[in-house]
């Protein structure tokens, strides 16, 4: 029995080696998506969102995460969607930049965020215990979803999933070694 892959099963923590812009966190994060399977195993033009819980679970949220110093923002964007909900896969192009009130701290935040085409979903991921990942269609996303700029960023997602100009086959592939993750 051979071991095919091997993830971190820690997330990064701490504050010291975030990037900061202007005084303001530099947070990042991924909307991971997926197109739905019809019954005849076909893919469909219906995507589906990935969707976690807060670490304390009471919201329903994208994943994201500080932007750490030795991590380019896709990095980052990967890390937090492997740490937080499981997942890795494609990642597209920015998809905006948003500043918004911290609820915890009072303070603002400068969140980036990207598409993921979710190419693989694992079992077990270093948030597991700590989050839910539920996925769901783009409406009840964004219903679920607690804050106001990770809306407008699916809404971004969405309109650039319809346009035929920019259907994700043009996602870029981040790798990402086991050294950068932990």
């Amino acid at each position: 029995m051979g071991v095919e892959k091997m993830v971190c099963l820690v997330s990064r923590t701490g504050r010291q080696f975030q990037r900061y812009n202007k005084g303001r966190r530099q947070v990042v994060g991924c909307i991971p998506y997926r197109f739905k399977l019809s019954s005849d195993g076909k893919i469909s033009d219906e995507i589906e969102i990935l969707v976690i819980s807060s670490q304390k679970g009471h919201a329903m949220m994208f994943p994201k995460g500080g932007w750490e110093l030795d991590e380019s923002v896709e990095e980052a964007a990967a890390r937090e969607s492997l740490e937080e909900a499981g997942v890795l896969g494609n990642i597209g192009h920015q998809l905006g930049k948003w500043d918004f009130l911290s609820k915890s701290r009072g303070t603002y935040y400068e969140g980036l965020m990207f598409p993921m085409l979710v190419t693989e979903q694992l079992e077990l991921w270093p948030e597991q215990q700590a989050r839910q990942r539920i996925w769901m269609n783009v409406v009840d996303a964004r219903e679920a979803c607690r804050d106001w700029w990770m809306k407008e960023a699916l809404d971004v997602l969405v309109e650039r999933l319809s346009s035929p100009v920019n259907q994700p086959r043009e996602e870029k592939t981040i790798s990402i070694s086991i050294e950068t993750m932990c």
